[in-house]
C-alpha cells in the first residue's frame, strides 16, 4: 500500500540538517523506497539502504543508475538481531519511515534505541516518521504503535533535542489516508 513518487518530506528534513553531501546517511527499513533515488539526485554520496528484505533492496539497486551504485551501501540486516548495522558508527542522519511503528514491545524498542544511539554521532541527526496518534492501528495486518512528538521525544531521551515535527497525511494508492508524524532530532 505504500508508494511515493518522491520522498519530499524526508528529503526536506535531511536538507534541513545541512550535513555535508558526503556524510553518512542511513535509511532504516529502506525497502524499495524512492528516497535513495532522491538523495542521489541531490548529490548525496554516502548512503546506507538497509532492510530485512534482500528482494526489496534489489528493486532499488536495479532502479538506480550504475554510476551511482558506489554511493549506496545496501545492507540486509535485522535491526533487532543486527550483525552488520551494530558495527556502524558516526551516522550523520538516521532516517526511519518504515520500522519504528512496528516495534510494539519494550525489548525491541530498547534494542532499536541502543543501535541508533551507538550509531549516530554527537551533534548529528535522527529522523523518525511514524503513524501519529490518529493513525492506523495496524499496517500490513500487523499491530503498530502510534506516536506524537512528545512520545518520540520521551523514547529518545534527553540526549536528543527535537528540532522540528509536523503531521502529514499520506494518501495510499487505494485512496486511504494514513496520518503520519515526521520528527527531526539532533543528538546533543
Amino acid at each position: 500500500g505504500w508508494y511515493q513518487k518522491s520522498a519530499d518530506q524526508s528529503l526536506n528534513l535531511i536538507k534541513q540538517t545541512k550535513v555535508n553531501k558526503d556524510e553518512l546517511i542511513a535509511d532504516i527499513g529502506s525497502g524499495s523506497s524512492i528516497l535513495i533515488d532522491n538523495l542521489l539526485e541531490n548529490d548525496y554520496s554516502n548512503i546506507i539502504a538497509t532492510d530485512i528484505s534482500k528482494s526489496a533492496l534489489e528493486i532499488t539497486k536495479n532502479r538506480i543508475q550504475k554510476k551511482d551504485l558506489n554511493k549506496v551501501n545496501f545492507i540486509v540486516d535485522d535491526l533487532i538481531n543486527s550483525t552488520e548495522l551494530s558495527e556502524l558508527k558516526n551516522i550523520s542522519v538516521w532516517h526511519d519511515r518504515a520500522v519504528f511503528h512496528f516495534l510494539i514491545n519494550e525489548k525491541d524498542r530498547k534494542t532499536y534505541f541502543d543501535l541508533l544511539d551507538n550509531s549516530v554521532g554527537k551533534g548529528k541527526f535522527v529522523i523518525i516518521a511514524t503513524f501519529n496518534l490518529n493513525g492506523a492501528e495496524k499496517c500490513s495486518g500487523l499491530p503498530v504503535e502510534r506516536y506524537d512528538e512528545n512520545k518520540i521525544s520521551e523514547f529518545l531521551g534527553k540526549k536528543y533535542k527535537l528540532q522540528e515535527f509536523f503531521n502529514y497525511n499520506y494518501i495510499m494508492p487505494s485512496g486511504s489516508i494514513r496520518p503520519y508524524i515526521y520528527t527531526l532530532f539532533q543528538k546533543i
